[in-house]
Parts: structure tokens; sequence; C-alpha cells
């Protein structure tokens, strides 16, 4: 073993222990992997960003692109309207969502595929009666699932495509996933309807209101004559709330809102104040300084559902700017010129002062402002709303040409005709030539963390052959497995890669197993399309841990779904998977 190599090791076992800890984000942590790795010259200094212009980069980026145009158009929601009859029946109306989430996944951004179908199924499941995470977690699966079909069903396949083209010279096509991915998705989703579903991990959880509970917590007072605060500085009353551990959210002042509430502001008799904190220390709170406290129908009714408010329900996205941070560190209020009302975290609603909660991927949040104002922070807040949205007639009218767009950049990319990135790009310039993606928001759809991670991940993998780490790493794996029949050392690759995206993000698993993939197959003197297109599958496979795919983060807050709760049908789903896709590659892709 080499210096070089001992080194490379040392940096990517480096960046999977920072990975799998998740205390800085994938992007960040890969980009100080590549950085130290060009530093002890692993990497050459002029191909340090040549990730970043490799064909699998910017295919990611096209996809991302076209999907935010087809869902912007609402060319998908039509499809929709199927889902409303058949809520009232549990196994169909899991059957529809299942299976309609997997088709979407096959032709795009599988992320936003869910974000679409994720207030539905929410509102759907209540309106009838159930609890959302009896189809949450089939939802997400199914739309992992639907993503192994196609080229640009997921990353991992692009990529995967892409090394092929590299190594030798032909790349996968549009559909050559298709027989492997299609049968395991038709499997995976069946199994989920006939056995998965019961499996679920389901508490008694509701949405909206109800499952925050506000009337517990939330409280309005009307300041009154004899009000101890009446012509003082709001920042008054603030320090007197925080030195008893309560908080003020929202202040109607002379029967006008006030987003944010300025700390100079002088306090008036009839003003109406939102607050936050425990029954017992808003009456003490109320005797001791002569309020006037509201019923919590009276409250709901003033302040939450007035003619010019609303309130919303969003879940915190991957992507969000507030991730990690607290409402006090971002002055969320000011920011963003709306209540932060109330916070939930897998079912449970954030008890504590509200200011102090830290935001995490798949957190539900209650905010409440003017409409306006209200769409405009979920868009800033880049997170998804709980409602279904409605289709305007504007948007319906875009629909049909996305859509055509869209059809025809995947026939001329199956035919051959044309590169997938060619027709790709074509696509996003038509649609953005047709107004169906504004100038401004040609990039809103791209999830910069991913293309960040593939630009910064795909010199390292270059980095493991050029170093001859991919070989170290290959004579151990035969060294230990070789004496094993092709096939089973087939299945025992699927099996390390799925375990490997359990943990860490799927993108990232698949350059890193590619290479060692590949050159297993060359040592053993069988078709590398087979292991290659193991990787492809393990890599996309993620369903024991909600860390494993995005999908997985993104319905734990609204499912009421724990950490340990996705083992329960993740694991019997990857064994048929295992079960399924190892027959399969070997008939479809003959050793």
């Amino acid at each position: 073993m080499t210096g070089a190599q001992i080194i490379l090791l040392l940096i990517l076992f480096s960046l999977l222990v920072l990975l799998v800890w998740g205390k800085w984000r994938y992007d960040i942590v890969a980009l100080g992997a590549l950085f130290t790795a060009s530093f002890f010259g692993l990497v050459p200094q002029t191909e340090l960003f040549s990730g970043f212009g490799n064909p699998a980069t910017i295919t990611v980026v096209l996809v991302l692109i076209v999907s935010f145009g087809l869902t912007k158009s609402g060319a998908v929601e039509f499809i929709t309207s199927v889902i409303e009859p058949v809520s009232s029946q549990p196994y169909l109306h899991i059957a529809v969502l299942t299976f309609l989430a997997a088709f979407l996944s096959m032709f795009m951004n599988n992320v936003g595929a869910l974000a679409l179908l994720m207030p539905i199924a929410i509102q759907s499941t209540t309106k009838a009666g159930r609890a959302p995470a009896t189809v949450l977690m089939p939802l997400s699966f199914g739309s992992i699932l639907g993503g192994l079909v196609t080229l640009i069903g997921t990353p991992p396949n692009i990529l995967i495509a892409n090394y092929r083209q590299e190594v030798t010279g032909e790349a996968f096509t549009m559909f050559d996933f298709a027989p492997v991915g299609g049968g395991i998705a038709v499997c995976g989703i069946l199994f989920m309807l006939l056995i998965g579903w019961k499996l679920v991990k389901v508490r008694k959880q509701t949405t909206g209101l109800e499952l925050f509970d506000i009337e517990k917590y939330l409280f309005e007072l009307k300041v009154t004559k004899d009000t101890s605060f009446v012509g003082k500085a709001v920042g008054e009353l603030k320090d007197a709330l925080a030195e008893q551990k309560m908080d003020l959210l929202s202040m109607v002042h002379k029967r006008e809102k006030m987003p944010v509430v300025y700390r100079r502001h002088k306090i008036a008799v009839n003003d109406l104040l939102m607050l936050q904190g425990s029954h017992d220390d808003i009456d003490s709170f109320v005797s001791a300084h002569n309020f006037q406290l509201l019923s919590a129908e009276n409250a709901q009714k003033e302040i939450l559902h007035s003619e010019d408010s609303q309130i919303a329900e969003v879940v915190v996205t991957p992507r969000s700017p507030i991730l990690g941070r607290t409402p006090t560190q971002i002055r969320f209020n000011r920011k963003y010129d709306v209540n932060l009302l109330a916070a939930s975290r897998s079912g449970t609603p954030h008890r504590n002062r509200l200011r102090d909660f830290k935001f995490e991927v798949g957190d539900v949040l209650l905010l409440h402002g003017e409409a306006e104002e209200l769409q405009d922070a979920i868009i800033k807040l880049d997170c998804y709303p709980l409602a279904p949205r409605d289709l305007g007639l504007g948007r319906s009218s875009k629909a049909l040409p996305a859509l055509l767009t869209f059809v025809i950049a995947i026939a001329a990319t199956a035919s051959g005709f044309v590169s997938i990135q060619l027709a790709l790009g074509m696509a996003t310039v038509a649609m953005v030539l047709q107004n169906i993606v504004p100038v401004r928001e040609f990039y809103d759809g791209v999830d910069w963390p991913v293309v960040i991670l593939l630009g910064a991940m795909i010199p390292l993998g270059s980095a493991l052959e050029t170093t001859g780490t991919t070989t170290l790493l290959v004579n151990g794996i035969l060294a230990v497995a070789g004496d094993l029949p092709p096939s089973l050392i087939l299945a025992l690759l699927l099996i390390i890669t799925m375990t490997v995206s359990d943990v860490l993000n799927n993108a990232a698993t698949a350059i890193l197993m590619a290479p060692i993939a590949y050159n297993i197959a060359v040592t053993l003197g069988v078709n590398p399309d087979a292991f290659l297109m193991a990787v492809a599958v393990g890599a996309s496979c993620a369903f024991l841990t909600p860390i494993g795919h995005q999908n997985n983060a993104l319905i734990m807050g609204p499912g009421g779904y724990q950490f340990g709760d996705y083992w329960r049908m993740g694991l019997p789903l990857e064994i048929i998977i295992v079960a399924v896709a190892v027959p399969l590659l070997l008939v479809v892709w003959p050793l």
C-alpha cells in the first residue's frame, strides 16, 4: 500500500464519518474532502473542478430544471384528480398514490414528485379520518422505487450511465434500466400494498391546528385601560415575558395586524396580543398585569382565522435556509413578515420556548400571516406546503406545452437521435421561451447542495482509480469473497451498496461503488454491466433510515414517524429487492 493510497483512504474514511455524523451539510464535507485530496496531490489542481463540467452533473441540473418546469406549469397536477374519489378506501387509496408517485418519479425528480403528492395525500387521508402516517411512508418508498426505471429517474442512474461511458465508450440509454428497475418497482410496490402498509407504525396524530394543539400554549390577551403596560414600549413587555419563559408572537394594534412587532412600539388599550406559554404562567401574568384573557375560540377567530390572514403548515426541506438555526438567530418574524406560531417534530409539538427551537429537515411549522406575505415566505423558506396548491388558469394553460416539450425531449433521447444532455438542454430553453419557467426562476428548482456534492465527489472517484486504490479495494474484497460464485458476489455487492446508501447520500454511494463494481467484474472476467446495474439499484434503495434519502426525511414530521420506524417496512422491502434484483440482473445482463 502506497502513501497516496493510505492518504486517500483516510480522506474517504473521514468523509464517510462526517457524512454519517451529519453535523455539517454533505456538500461542505465533500468540498473539504476534495480540497484536502488536491492539497496532497491526489487530485491534480487543473482537474479540481472538473466534476462540475462532468456530463453527469450537467444532466442532474437539467433534470431538476425540467422537473421544476413540469411542476410549475401544473402539467402533473391534472392526474391527481383520480385520488379524491378513492380516499375512503384505504387499500385503493394507498395503491393509487403509490403507483402515481412511482410513475411520476420515472420522468421527474422523485423529491419533486413527493412534494407534489404529499399535501394531497395528507388532506385526503385526514378527510377520510385516517392518520397521514398510513400513506406517507408507502408514498415515499414508491417515489424512490419509481426512480429505478429510467435514466433520469434518480441521480445514481445518471452517474452509473456516465461511468459506463467513461470506461467503455458507451453509456446506458434512457430505458436500459427499465427491465430490472421496473421489475423491482412493481414487486416492491405490490409488497407494500399487500403487507407493507400494515407494518407502518401509526401513532395517534392529525394535522393542522389539532396536531399542534395550540389552545394549550397559544393565548390571546386584550389590553384594557387597567393593564399596567398601557403606553409602555413593547420591548418592556417582551422582557417581562422572557423572564417567565413566555413569548409575544403577534399583535393587533388599532385593528391592524403587525407581522413584525418592534420593541419601540407603544401598547394601547384594546390591542390584541398573542402569547406563547403554559396555561399557568399565562394566568399568573394576566392577573398580575390586568390583561383580559380571551377564550381559545375567540382567539382563533380574531387572529388566526380573520378575513385578511391565513395559516399554513409547511415542512422544512433539506434546502431551506433556516436549517440548524433558531427563530431568534434568524429574526424569523421580521425577516419573513409572517408569524411562526408553532413547530412540530416527528408528530410531537414543541412545547418549550419557540425562540430556542433549532430547525431540522422534516419539521412541520405553523405559519400565520396575510395571504400574499404567507406565500412569499413559503418560497423564501424553501419549504413544502402541506395543503394542496390551487391550479390557476394561468398555470393550467401552460401544462400542455410543458408536457409536450418534455415528451419530445424523452422521445428524442430514447430514439438515440440526440444525447440526453442536449435533449434536456433544449427542453429547458424551450420552457423559458414559452414562459413556463420564467427566466428569474430558471434555477429555483436546482438542488444546489446535490450539484456541489456531485462536482466534488466525481474527482475523488477518479482519484480512486488513478492512485490504484480501487484495485487495492477490489483485491481485498476478492481475497475474502473470491471463492464464491460470481452471482453471489453480485448479490453481496448489491447488499453492501444498499447498506452504505442507508447512511450516505445515494449519489455519493454510486460514485464510490461504481469503480469498485466494474473492476471486480473485470477481475472475475464477467459482464461489468450486471455489476454496474447492481450499484445503480443498491444506491437508490435506501429504506431503513430517514437519512438515506431526502424523501424519507421529508415525511418524518408530517407522518409523525420516529427514526426507528422505517426499518419495520424498509427491511423486508430491501430483502425482497435483493431477492428480485439478483435473478433479474442475471437474466437481463447475463454474466
